[in-house]
């Protein structure tokens, strides 16, 4: 099928070279002019200069995969191309909006005759090889619509992809896919770091982790990458200790609370996140105070 690419960065670029290797006609388009151009001339993309020509070099019906951050430039893109589009045409928000904002921007596109389908896009950098879980939500006829793309995106046709709802449940699944993962990330960082700890055994953690990694309750493909990531210095110099969220962590939580859900471990695992960019903690210092204030407690100086 045709279908066009708006982003063209490490995952947008990636996904390209997977369709266009299905046999799919792909347009794409990058603030980026040169992305585009490489992209041509290595892997046979049609390059775009603008969101009109985008437009342009597609036949009616339309299909739009859009990959940008979440936020702003998610709206802005989206509205632009919808002042272009014709009824009937697709856009696909492939990126980590969150779920409420695009119930809202389906509600209004629809009202414009244009679909919109929210496609949680899980893989990374390893999704040209092995393929992308996708979470899909939507009306029912644009995501039959996209079949072939889907199906060519995924790991298998029948398989890591899924219509799960109307518009929403593809954002609403990816959000709640990422807290797990806040939660399985940070109870590997902990075992981890236990086992380092346990100097006497001078345990050597790149072997452990080879050997979980087969046969073990624990196997993963988490874990597959934490063998990766300590194959060469299980110290991890020129690494720091801080560790980013990208909104859909703390977003799983919101909504635990707000359905009355306990959800101890992912909620956690976000906290320890956000513990990791202090350079100091102010609770950390007032805990040693206190422990002085009332015990006598030594405290270390600065």
């Amino acid at each position: 099928m045709d279908i066009a690419m708006i982003g063209l960065g490490k995952m947008g670029g990636n996904m390209v070279q997977r369709l266009l290797r299905g046999g799919h006609r792909v347009v794409g388009y990058d603030h980026d002019p040169a992305i585009a151009k490489d992209l041509a001339e290595e892997a046979g993309l049609v390059p775009a200069t603008s969101l009109e020509e985008v437009v342009a070099l597609l036949a009616p019906p339309r299909a739009v995969w859009v990959m940008v951050p979440a936020g702003a430039p998610t709206e802005e893109t989206l509205a632009a191309l919808a002042a272009l589009l014709a009824p009937g045409d697709i856009l696909i928000d492939g990126g980590n909006s969150n779920y409420k904002d695009t119930i809202r921007r389906a509600a209004t596109l629809k009202a414009q005759g244009l679909h919109l389908v929210d496609a949680g896009t899980s893989g990374g950098v390893w999704g040209l090889a092995e393929g992308y879980s996708l979470m899909v939500g939507g009306e029912a006829e644009a995501v039959a619509r996209l079949r072939p793309a889907l199906e060519t995106l995924a790991p298998a046709p029948d398989q890591g992809w899924g219509h799960v709802g109307p518009s929403g449940a593809g954002h609403f699944v990816k959000m709640v896919h990422n807290g797990v993962e806040y939660g399985l990330m940070q109870a590997y960082a902990e075992g981890f770091e236990i086992l380092r700890a346990k100097e006497d055994f001078d345990l050597d953690l790149h072997q452990v982790a080879e050997i979980w990694r087969v046969g073990s309750v624990v196997r993963s493909w988490l874990l597959d990458l934490i063998a990766n990531a300590l194959s060469d210095d299980p110290e991890l110099p020129g690494i720091k200790g801080w560790v980013a969220d990208s909104g859909e962590g703390r977003w799983t939580v919101f909504e635990a609370v707000d359905l009355d859900i306990p959800a101890p471990v992912i909620t956690a695992a976000l906290q320890a996140r956000f513990v990791s960019r202090q350079e100091e903690s102010y609770a950390a210092k007032l805990l040693a105070a206190m422990r002085n204030q009332f015990g006598g407690h030594a405290v270390k100086k600065t």
